[in-house]
């Protein structure tokens, strides 16, 4: 479903939601999916820091949730080319909120079973919602283009984004406040009820089936989009400088740890440390009207990517926890800015028959480059102090950022508007 775009601003342009009713209908269940997911962003990471009292423990939810993502982003890539995408978002829906009812339950359940069964089940469960978020997401990119149209991808893109901050910045403050007072159990259930909510939309989206099924086997399906992917030099480079902004964005989970150790703890500190970011991405993005003016996206992208991780090595050198909070918005506008090119730049560079995969396969580099992360960071925090770890991780990416920068000519020159890709 097609509409005609409209003029860049610097702010964002809201027609889209009045004039195309089906990407209102997505728009109003992401916002209240996300809104669920935030309650969610603070209470896995909690719990287990309480059960184990470890970093490390944090750092292996976290993985084992991004590992779920990166197989069901695969996995979605494939089935988002061969099935109808309403039915794989409802599905994945109704998955990721059994996951979420089964952590509530594992909560209140805590003070009868063995903490080891407990912390298990958490590992298990964030793994699953992993798995199926990621198939919902991978139909959701990949049906994007017949709902909006492609003139409207960034437009749409944008929109969604403010919309996933706005839904997340004061959702971890509250889930926060809500553990201090009730514990983990009840933002596991609120997050639960939220994606129940969900469906209500997402039933009125009209039937997406792809225009070309592809009847090769899933594997080679899969392996035609990677060497698409690899030879494309736009792609591949917009994959590897964001592999580099996932790993960095795992420095969340040593967020426990520095609200405890560095700046007096507290289940409501640790919510405004999860909140800082997505508010200081929320701006970004209401602020990005002037993205698709960008002559070269590529190069801006690198830009940003270098200074989240600037941003990073002055948070490990600060005491301060207002500054803390400052810090991490800056950094969560750099990165949702980087995200929003990295989109635009991969949209634009991928041609329709290879969209579910490319898409699939691009998103997976987030997932593994933050499974990754999570996992090096928490070792990282069996050696160095918590704004040490913090500091390391962003040193690191500035180092690599600007081996990228040097290395990635073809993602440099990249214009803004390529011209219509091929297979």
């Amino acid at each position: 479903m097609s509409n005609t775009a409209t003029p860049s601003r610097p702010s964002l342009d809201w027609g889209l939601l009045a004039r195309n009713p089906h990407f209102r209908h997505v728009f109003i269940a992401r916002s209240i999916s996300l809104l669920g997911l935030g309650f969610l962003a603070v209470a896995v990471p909690l719990q287990v820091f309480q059960l184990s009292g470890d970093s490390g423990a944090v750092g292996l939810a976290m993985a084992l949730e991004g590992a779920g993502m990166f197989f069901g982003l695969l996995a979605g890539g494939v089935l988002a080319d061969r099935h109808d995408r309403k039915r794989l978002i409802l599905l994945a829906r109704c998955a990721c909120g059994l996951g979420f009812l089964g952590l509530a339950v594992n909560a209140w359940a805590a003070s009868i079973l063995p903490r080891p069964l407990v912390l298990g089940m958490v590992y298990a469960l964030a793994a699953w919602d992993g798995l199926f978020g990621a198939i919902g997401v991978t139909a959701l990119l990949a049906a994007m283009p017949e709902l909006v149209g492609r003139e409207n991808l960034l437009q749409a893109r944008a929109l969604s984004m403010l919309s996933m901050r706005l839904a997340t910045v004061g959702s971890p403050a509250l889930g926060g406040a809500l553990i201090a007072a009730w514990g983990v159990a009840w933002n596991y259930l609120l997050a639960a009820v939220a994606t129940a909510l969900t469906l209500l939309p997402l039933l009125r989206l009209p039937r997406m089936r792809p225009q070309m099924v592809d009847d090769k086997h899933p594997l080679r399906a899969l392996a035609e989009g990677m060497r698409y992917l690899i030879r494309n030099k736009v792609v591949a480079g917009v994959v590897l400088v964001g592999s580099l902004v996932s790993f960095t964005t795992a420095v969340r989970a040593l967020f426990p740890a520095l609200s405890e150790q560095a700046f007096g703890g507290g289940a409501l500190k640790l919510g405004l440390m999860y909140s800082a970011v997505p508010l200081g991405a929320a701006l970004s993005a209401w602020l990005s009207g002037w993205a698709q003016r960008v002559e070269r996206p590529g190069l801006v992208l690198q830009g940003l990517g270098l200074a989240a991780f600037a941003c990073l090595m002055a948070l490990g050198m600060n005491r301060s926890f207002v500054l803390a909070l400052l810090l991490l918005a800056v950094f969560g506008a750099l990165v949702s800015l980087a995200g929003l090119l990295q989109y635009a730049l991969v949209q634009g560079h991928t041609p329709d028959a290879y969209l579910g995969r490319v898409n699939g396969l691009w998103s997976a580099q987030d997932a593994l480059g933050d499974s990754v992360g999570t996992v090096a960071i928490g070792l990282l925090a069996q050696t160095l102090s918590p704004l040490g770890g913090v500091a390391a991780v962003g040193a690191a990416g500035l180092a690599l950022g600007l081996w990228a920068l040097a290395r990635l000519p073809g993602l440099r020159e990249a214009g803004a508007e390529a011209a219509s890709p091929q297979a």
